[in-house]
């Protein structure tokens, strides 16, 4: 099982839990059509820095 640490009480939990068990400290979630749009504006300014 794969384990990350909780940055509010340095527990070891499982990785993919939402909230903490211990602390309940809530690891912010990013949706997926943040990250492409992100990307997309990435690509296109450096499309117009080249060109």
């Amino acid at each position: 099982m794969d384990k990350k640490e909780c940055p509010s009480c340095a527990m070891e939990i499982d990785k993919r839990a939402k909230e903490c068990p211990i602390c309940g400290y809530e690891f912010p979630q990013t949706d997926l059509w943040l990250k492409i749009t992100a990307i997309l504006l990435i690509l296109l300014f450096l499309y117009f820095m080249i060109f």
